[in-house]
C-alpha cells in the first residue's frame, strides 16, 4: 500500500525511542527508509521536530549512530527526523562515482535523464515525507532543519525556499555555493543540464542574494582543518551576502576541526540548543 509505514527497527535510548521505517515513495518511485528519534512520550507528548539532512555517501543512519544527538534531544524534548540522502534500488539510476547518483541526491528535483524519473528529493522532503509524519506519526507542530555538507546545502536551500515552515536553520560544513564549486557543478550538470540559470534555485548563495522572505535565524559551523574548506565549501561567500542584506547568520570557524562526524559530535549539543530556543 502506498505510504504504508513498516517499522523495521527500534531501540529504547535515553527513555526515548530510536526507530527506523520503510515506505514506498510515490514521489521517488522506490522504497525509502528514514530514521526517527522520539523523546519520552510521557514527558513530551507533542515534541517539536528537527530535520537532519546528511551528506554525500551517507544515509538515514549516520546521525543516529555517530553524533550522540539522542542524549541531547531527550533532555530538550525534541524529535529528530533523518531522511535518506537519495532514492535507492536496482531500478534507480546510479554511477560508479561517490559524489553522484545513489547517496548523492543533492536534495533537488532532477530534470535530466536518467535521473529525472527518481531523483526528486526536494519534493519528497517538502511534500510527501511531511505528510506521512503528520498523518501517520502525529507531527504537526513547530519544525527546524539542519544538515552536514551536502545535507547542509540541502538544509539551507530548504529553509530559504520554505521559510514559513521552519523556525531556524543550521549547518555543519555546508556546500553554500554549489554552482561555483566542483561537487555542485558535477551534480548540477548531470541532474539539471547545461543551462546554469536552472541551477540558481538550488544554491543558497544565489537564493540569499535577492531574498525577501521571512528571516529565520541561521547558524553555520565550519572546521578550519576541513580538507574540503577551500575548494568545495567556502562559507565566507554566504556570510558576505548575509551581511549585505542584514540576514541573521552566525558563522563560527572552529579551530582544528575537520569534516567528520567527530566535528558534528563536538557541537551537536549547541546546535540542538540553538534550535530549541526558536521551537518553544
Amino acid at each position: 500500500m502506498q505510504n504504508e509505514l513498516e517499522l523495521i527497527e527500534q531501540h529504547k535510548v535515553f527513555d526515548g525511542n530510536q526507530r527506523r521505517y520503510r515506505h514506498y515513495s510515490s514521489t521517488l518511485g522506490c522504497a525509502m527508509t528514514f530514521s526517527l528519534f522520539v523523546p519520552d512520550p510521557s514527558r513530551w507528548p507533542s515534541p517539536p521536530l528537527l530535520w537532519w539532512l546528511s551528506g554525500l555517501t551517507c544515509n538515514d543512519e549516520n546521525l543516529t549512530t555517530k553524533a550522540g544527538a539522542q542524549r541531547i534531544a531527550a533532555r530538550l524534548g525534541m524529535a529528530i527526523i533523518m531522511p535518506d540522502t537519495s532514492p535507492r534500488g536496482e531500478a534507480v539510476a546510479d554511477v560508479s562515482q561517490w559524489d553522484l547518483g545513489q547517496g548523492a541526491g543533492f536534495y533537488l528535483n532532477a530534470s535530466q535523464q536518467p535521473w529525472a524519473e527518481h531523483y526528486r528529493m526536494y519534493d519528497y522532503l517538502r511534500d510527501e515525507l511531511p505528510q506521512i509524519l503528520s498523518s501517520q506519526l502525529g507531527f504537526n507542530g513547530l519544525q527546524a532543519i539542519s544538515g552536514h555538507s551536502m545535507g547542509g546545502h540541502g538544509a539551507l536551500v530548504m529553509a530559504l525556499r520554505n521559510p514559513e515552515r521552519f523556525c531556524s536553520v543550521s549547518a555543519f560544513s555546508p556546500i553554500v555555493n554549489p554552482t561555483e564549486v566542483p561537487w555542485g557543478q558535477n551534480a548540477f550538470q548531470a541532474y539539471l543540464g547545461e543551462d546554469r540559470q536552472n541551477w540558481l534555485q538550488w544554491d543558497s548563495c544565489e537564493l540569499l542574494k535577492n531574498y525577501q522572505g521571512k528571516m529565520i535565524p541561521m547558524l553555520v559551523d565550519q572546521g578550519d582543518n576541513d580538507s574540503f574548506l577551500g575548494k568545495q565549501l567556502q562559507p565566507e561567500r554566504l556570510t558576505r551576502i548575509a551581511a549585505g542584506n542584514n540576514y541573521p547568520l552566525t558563522l563560527r570557524m572552529q579551530q582544528g576541526y575537520d569534516h567528520s562526524y567527530y566535528f558534528i559530535a563536538s557541537f551537536i549539543e549547541q546546535h540542538l540548543e540553538f534550535h530549541m530556543k526558536y521551537l518553544q
